[in-house]
């Protein structure tokens, strides 16, 4: 099934509920003081809630993204979201850690609905105007993931951290009976005679031949582990003196990188005019720089909002311009091609999460912010030694 053109409220629906389900993934994040507390975690270990959260997610991108290549995405995508639902009840009545692990740990395994909306809007859009229908898409999942934080620090200052999950998943039953309504029934033929195995056993194929998917793949998990240390350990500093802010202050923050989301559908665009190397180098330079205000945070929280409207636009920028390069390759394998890159987003954020919290425990944020700069920097000198003219956009 290929439409001329993808309605712009379909478009529009793609991105609300795909920020919505990948919000789902962040909220621990801004709370992981108040769980530590209410847990008797160490604050050094705190950041396995984040990291098994990733690991699962990472773990359903390989097992559950896959079938989109196969099933019919209507009801895998109606399937997921009310899956997710169970994870979010979960994880708001849980009395003990091992329960609020698990909780999470479903969350992590069924958020992946996300990436089966991308590969959906991929295939329902026009090849022209491919890059733009997933920076609008994107667009709408960074700022899921960045609002996320703004969303359970007032919810929980208001009404404590457990009324974060029970109303989003209220919002994610609403959601699902909005998409079954909207979304038309679509299979991609050429995969759905595949076995299961066989279609997981492709993505080991897929990897190996294609090279963009590898580069592309690689630069996901130092982005993200860029990203992941800043987003993680950016609550303990804020939640302490001379700061001490509130939930919602600390959440606020996301609301500044919701800026650098913005610029998703421009890099989209630039993707599709060829300019994906350009866009590339470009933001991954902006990247490590931004780690230059962001260590500055102790001097002036005006100097942190700078470094993270940089972050997130470099990060955004990157992410987008290597979507669009994907989804140009194969157009029965996009499910899978997601799935592939999108393992090491998760795995890269899952590294973030835990080092960060590690690395701030010993060595403070100047640490943490170092760590962060490190990343960055070998992000930026393994682009340049795989670039390649053509080959990879």
């Amino acid at each position: 099934m290929q439409a001329a053109a993808l309605p712009r409220i379909l478009t529009f629906m793609f991105a609300f509920a795909a920020g919505l389900a990948v919000s789902t993934i962040y909220f621990a994040q801004p709370l992981l003081e108040t769980i530590a507390n209410e847990f008797g975690i160490p604050h050094s270990s705190i950041g396995i809630v984040i990291t098994v959260t990733q690991a699962c997610y990472a773990l359903g991108l390989f097992l559950l993204v896959p079938l989109g290549d196969m099933l019919e995405r209507r009801s895998l995508v109606i399937a997921l979201l009310l899956l997710s639902v169970l994870g979010l009840l979960t994880a708001a009545a849980a009395n003990h850690l091992m329960v609020l692990l698990a909780g999470v740990a479903v969350i992590g395994l069924f958020a992946v609905v996300v990436q089966v909306m991308v590969a959906f809007a991929a295939a329902l859009a026009a090849p022209a105007e491919r890059g733009r229908v997933l920076g609008t898409v994107t667009s709408g999942i960074v700022m899921g993931i960045l609002l996320a934080r703004t969303f359970a620090g007032v919810l929980t200052d208001l009404a404590g951290w457990r009324s974060v999950y029970l109303v989003s998943a209220g919002l994610m039953l609403t959601v699902a009976f909005v998409m079954y309504r909207m979304l038309p029934m679509h299979r991609e033929n050429a995969a759905m005679l595949l076995p299961y195995p066989k279609l997981l056993q492709s993505m080991f194929r897929l990897f190996m031949e294609e090279r963009v998917l590898r580069i592309r793949a690689a630069l996901a998990f130092l982005l993200f582990t860029a990203f992941s240390i800043l987003w993680t350990a950016l609550v303990l500093p804020l939640s302490a003196p001379p700061y001490s802010l509130s939930h919602s202050a600390i959440g606020a923050f996301g609301l500044a990188g919701v800026a650098g989301a913005l610029a998703a559908a421009r890099a989209g665009r630039w993707a599709d005019r060829g300019y994906g190397q350009r866009t590339t180098g470009i933001a991954l330079a902006v990247l490590l720089a931004s780690w230059l205000p962001i260590g500055l945070t102790g001097h002036s929280i005006f100097f942190l909002i700078i470094g993270v409207v940089a972050l997130d636009f470099a990060v955004q920028a990157v992410h987008v311009t290597s979507q669009s390069m994907l989804m140009n390759i194969s157009l029965e394998s996009r499910s899978r091609l997601t799935a592939a890159y999108m393992i090491f987003y998760s795995l890269g954020s899952a590294a973030g999460s835990i080092s960060a919290t590690a690395i701030f425990a010993h060595w403070g944020w100047m640490g943490v912010c170092m760590l962060g700069a490190a990343v960055s920097a070998l992000a930026l000198l393994f682009w340049a030694c795989t670039k390649q003219s053509g080959s990879d956009g």
